[in-house]
Order: C-alpha cells, then structure tokens, then sequence
C-alpha cells in the first residue's frame, strides 16, 4: 500500500437497505469496486457518506467494513468530524483503533469558529489523534472558511498531512499550494475543479464522481499529476455533465440516486435527506449516459 497521500480518493456513499439500515454487503462491494476502478484510498463517513445521520457505532463499522474490504491495499481515510473539538477527539481515536490510516475532519460548522479557533480546534485534534489528519474545507457546508494562512500554520504541525480544499476558490488554492510546505498534500474537494488544481500544483481529488465512474477519475488525476493534460482535459470533459449533475440537489442524493440507476446500490436515505425528485432525474440519468456508463 502506497500512503504518499497523492490521487484519486473516492468519498464513499454509504448504502442502506430498504429499511434504512447498514448494508454491509454493500458497503464492501462498493469498496472493492473502487479499488478495481485505480483509485488510490477510500474515504468513508463524509458529507458523502451520511456520517451526520448514523450513530458514532455506526461510523466505526462503515469504517470497520471498508478497511476488511480494502485489505491493506488502499488507504482508508477515515471521516471523524464535528463540531464539539472533545467529541472530534474521541471520534477520531475510535477510527484510529478501527484501524484508519488517516483522519478526514472537517471546520466546524454551525458555531462559526474564528481562525484562532481553527487553529486550536485542529491542532487539539492532531495532537491527540492516533493517524494522521487531513483537513477539510468547505464553507458552502460550514458557515465558516478556513484562510490559506491558517492551513499555512496547521501544516506544520507533524501529525497534519493534508487539505481536501472546496471553497471553490481558485485564488484560495493557489495561495495553500504556494504556502505550504512540498511535502503537504492539497486535493481538491471538488470534481469539476480537479483539472483547473492539478495544474497549479494540487496533488489529488476527494471525488464524489469516483463513485460511479471510478477508473475514469482516477485516470483523469493521474494524467494531471503526470502532466498530461490533453489526456486530462479529455477525461474532463467527458465527465463534466455528471461532475455538476452530481450536484443538482445535495449531495449526497443524486449520487446516490445515480448508484441505484447503475444498480449498484438501493436510493435509500435517512431524514432529513429524501430521493431525488422527478425533476432532476432525466438530467441525471442523460449525465451518465454521456460518461458512457449507462
């Protein structure tokens, strides 16, 4: 297993059956997929993943089925967010125990922390937590962004590896790259944004879209870390429909939407996310089509 933080990570769904509950099979499979697709880590318990509705128990077996599935071959990057900083440290020691090789956490949302308070926030979780830490930020969820400057300061903390960045901020991007050390890792958080990053200096993607098209992501960031763009660009602009269909309401629901269409998993959700309306169906469904996947 290669833990140079670098490529495609997919930010797994987490399927339930009809009932609303764990599908551990499910949750395996899917994982297996990714590996078979490149991809190079997995990333359970995100905004992708649900986390927000499921027990801290649940989140520890979504994590702990993901890493029997990926079997050491992939990292598991393990999400562990809140925002409670005592809470975030406990969960994070659970996933670690689990058996995570990273830590995915993201700004505290809702109470709106200052920098100072980011600082202190991630720094307390660094330092307690038993893997590494990878940040995450994305103010269109959080209510509050986390400046180049204070991921500047977290990135010299030994234990902070990386950002998976989507303030959807160009300028913002550059300024993380350029002011943190080479050895820090900056991935996108943003599938339509990957072309544009990799090619200022980012080092991967945290992909929404690896879930239904894993190997065409994953060739996608590797061209850009490789530095072939017009393969990169070709990728892109095939996948493009789906990057921003995958966005048509919140997500996680068209992508889970999308997974049910490709028969890869049931569209089954917990409150207060509900199945993707008829509205939005036939965009999606003619998006996956034009990624040759349906």
């Amino acid at each position: 297993m290669s833990n140079d933080w670098r490529g495609t990570f997919t930010a797994l769904i987490t399927p339930f059956d009809a009932e609303g509950e764990l599908d551990a099979a499910r949750i395996k499979t899917l994982a297996e997929r990714q590996i078979e697709g490149g991809i190079e880590g997995l990333v359970p318990c995100g905004t992708t993943g649900e986390s927000v509705t499921m027990s801290a128990d649940e989140q520890v077996r979504v994590v702990e089925l993901v890493i029997e599935a990926a079997a050491g071959r992939v990292p598991v990057i393990a999400g562990a967010g809140g925002n409670a900083t005592t809470k975030v440290v406990g969960m994070a020691r659970r996933m670690a125990a689990a058996g995570a090789d990273a830590i995915l956490s993201v700004v505290p949302y809702y109470n709106k922390p200052t920098q100072q308070g980011l600082i202190r926030h991630f720094s307390t979780i660094a330092d307690a937590a038993l893997k590494p830490v990878v940040l995450y930020n994305v103010p269109g969820r959080t209510g509050a962004n986390m400046k180049p400057a204070t991921v500047a300061r977290l990135a010299e903390h030994a234990n902070v590896i990386a950002v998976k960045e989507a303030s959807g901020d160009l300028l913002q991007a550059m300024e993380i790259v350029s002011s943190t050390p080479d050895d820090f890792r900056v991935l996108s958080g943003e599938d339509n944004l990957t072309l544009p990053l990799l090619s200022i200096g980012a080092d991967g993607l945290v992909s929404v879209v690896a879930n239904e098209a894993p190997r065409q992501m994953s060739d996608l960031v590797r061209a850009g870390l490789e530095g072939r763009f017009d393969d990169a660009r070709r990728i892109h602009y095939a996948l493009i429909d789906l990057m921003n269909a995958n966005f048509i309401e919140s997500n996680p629901i068209p992508v889970k939407a999308a997974m049910a269409m490709l028969g890869l998993a049931e569209e089954s959700y917990r409150l207060p996310l509900v199945p993707l309306t008829e509205a939005s169906r036939e965009p999606l469904r003619q998006a996956l089509a034009a990624a040759g996947l349906l």
